[in-house]
This record gives structure tokens, C-alpha cells and sequence, in this order.
């Protein structure tokens, strides 16, 4: 199994009594680094380490020290929080700013790294193929390394199920 994270922007508030009250410049106003609806993909296969590069000038110091420990252990297939939300894969968190806080949806995302033979031109039939499987909530093809990214819900499928269901011989799963 491989993992990446995604981060979505849920919602940003703003206590502008806390700002006036508090802060050098009391009309600071709403974070400025983040919207809501943004997403972040977080990406470590082979060469590609999104965790280590994601922060240069994208994300808030105070958003990155509140986030960055569950994005690292979702990236190791960790479980975000256990035992606290329904799906441990999931956490919700916010940043350190309490005058304008950002909360933020981190996503452990689940997926097998599937290579085929005689995969070529039959993108979209084997995809389709893949993405009929239990279990299975996306696919997309990675030209760049040649394989199907399969993405499972909490009952991922065997890799037994996914041999089955395709018409060409898989290589291997990663």
C-alpha cells in the first residue's frame, strides 16, 4: 500500500475583538495564505517527497507546525487519530492564530501502485476495470511511472480481486 495526504481548507474565522484588543495592527483581518475549498496533495513515491518541498512559501509557519505531524504520519500510513474520529484516517485541525484561525480536513489517502503488461492505449479500459472492484474509490493512470494509482476505502480489495478483474496480466502492486 502505498499513501498520500491531502489537506483541504474547511473554513477560516476571524475574532476581530480578539485582534483589537490584542494585536500590534488590530485590523489584521482574515489569514491571508489560505481560502477555503484550497486542497494540498502530499505525495512521497520514489523520488517524489511533496512533504519535505510542500512548505516553501505555500503554507503559514503557525499552519505547518499545527499540521505538518499528521501529514507525515499519514504519508507512513499511520493512523491520524485513532479512536477520536470516525474514520482514523481523517483528522481535523486548525492552526495556532487565535485571533483568525484556519481549520483544515487532513486525508490519509490509501493506494495500490498497480502495473500491467499490455497496458498500452488501454488506459481507460483497464481504469474502468480497476474502478468496478470492492473497495476501490478511484483510479488514475500515472503516465510518468507507467501504473495505475488505485485508491481504496477502509476495505481495500485483495490483490487477488484486482488480478481478476482485468483483462491484461498485472506485473506487480506496489
Amino acid at each position: 500500500m502505498q499513501y498520500k495526504c491531502k489537506v483541504t481548507v474547511l473554513d477560516k474565522k476571524l475574532f476581530p475583538d480578539l485582534q483589537q484588543r490584542y494585536l500590534k495592527d488590530p485590523a489584521s483581518g482574515a489569514c491571508p495564505f489560505y481560502e477555503v475549498g484550497q486542497e494540498f496533495v502530499f505525495t512521497r513515491y520514489r523520488e517524489e517527497d511533496d512533504f519535505w518541498r510542500q512548505q516553501c512559501g505555500k503554507h503559514c509557519a503557525e499552519a505547518w507546525d499545527c499540521i505538518s505531524r499528521y501529514i507525515y504520519t499519514a504519508l507512513q500510513g499511520g493512523a491520524i487519530m485513532r479512536g477520536w474520529t470516525e474514520d482514523e484516517r481523517v483528522m481535523i485541525a486548525c492552526c495556532n492564530d487565535g485571533t483568525r484561525p484556519v481549520i483544515f480536513k487532513i486525508e490519509r489517502l490509501d493506494y495500490l501502485a498497480v502495473y500491467v503488461r499490455e497496458g498500452e492505449g488501454r488506459q481507460e479500459e483497464i481504469a474502468a476495470a480497476l474502478a468496478r472492484v470492492k473497495g476501490v474509490e478511484d483510479v488514475r493512470f500515472r503516465a510518468e511511472y507507467a501504473f495505475f494509482e488505485v485508491y481504496c476505502g477502509k476495505d481495500a480489495p485483495t490483490q487477488e480481486q484486482l488480478r481478476a478483474a482485468l483483462p491484461v496480466t498485472i506485473e506487480r502492486i506496489d
